[in-house]
């Protein structure tokens, strides 16, 4: 299996870094040219396959607002300036298909919707006309609260369904840890039941994209509200993950993440 051209035949890591302030962890914003190359060069050094780049935060739970030129710019300066610096595929993260764009002529590869193609109609078109491969995150109107994994593999295969009528044949779909949130249960509990089941998703024959890294529902099983203090707990959840079939864990802590990734994977082998 591969996606936008690495081999997934051993899980790899997408290294996540946000140009966007309003991030919920403030350890993975660069706004400094100098600063981001450094931090691109180095966590392909460590072992990142992928990197993304977030423009905008996307995390459900904040104020995130910006205005789309005000994205289109961060999109465009941050891929402009770490493209000839690394050779690994770089995503964008947005939701946006005007950001998408204007991230794919500056040099990305990948588009990042955790919207799942859902939010801008314009999205399948951009991928398509591009050909671009795509992560769909589960995205939609949570109403059976008592089967998160059953959703979450509905709202992909809705998502899939878009693609293929796009004709976009490269697709990662994402189970949306941290983004669905139901009143009852709790996220962190919904979240826990999707990656203790992540390996039901191998249903679709697509490689399965996760991102745990720092994320609140980890703060709220450790006690730990501060995201500086959830590295942890993020390898603990990224192990079980990959044990539990993900191909790319999408990460703010590359070096660390690979070791558990390693871990993982290799005990994996064992399992009857």
């Amino acid at each position: 299996m591969k996606f936008a051209g690495i081999d997934l035949s051993e899980p790899k890591i997408m290294g996540v870094i946000n140009v966007s302030p309003e991030s919920f962890y403030k350890g993975s914003v660069r706004n400094d040219e100098e600063k981001l190359i450094e931090t691109a060069v180095k966590m392909v050094e460590d072992g990142a396959s992928f990197i993304d780049i977030g423009a905008k935060s996307t995390a459900p739970y904040l104020e995130t607002q910006i205005p789309l030129e005000e994205e289109v710019r961060r999109a465009v300066w941050a891929i402009k300036t770490i493209r000839e610096h690394v050779e690994v595929p770089i995503s964008i993260d947005t939701t946006s298909a005007k950001v998408a764009e204007e991230a794919l002529k500056a040099g990305a590869d990948v588009i990042n919707d955790v919207t799942g193609l859902k939010g801008d109609p314009k999205m399948a078109e951009i991928a398509r006309e591009y050909n671009a491969p795509v992560i769909v995150c589960a995205h939609g109107e949570v109403k059976n609260l008592s089967d998160p994994i059953h959703t979450v593999m509905d709202f992909l295969q809705e998502s899939l369904v878009i693609a293929e009528k796009h004709g976009i044949e490269e697709v990662a779909v994402d189970p949306a840890i941290g983004f669905l949130r139901p009143e009852w249960p709790p996220w962190y509990e919904w979240d826990s039941k999707v990656i203790a089941n992540l390996n039901m998703l191998k249903i679709f024959g697509k490689p399965i994209l996760v991102g745990v890294s720092r994320k609140s529902f980890i703060g709220a099983i450790t006690g730990r509200k501060d995201p500086n203090e959830r590295l942890p707990g993020s390898l603990s959840a990224t192990a079980i993950a990959v044990f539990n079939g993900a191909n790319i864990i999408r990460t703010h802590d590359v070096k660390e993440t690979l070791d558990a990734v390693r871990m993982a994977e290799f005990i994996r082998r064992f399992a009857p």
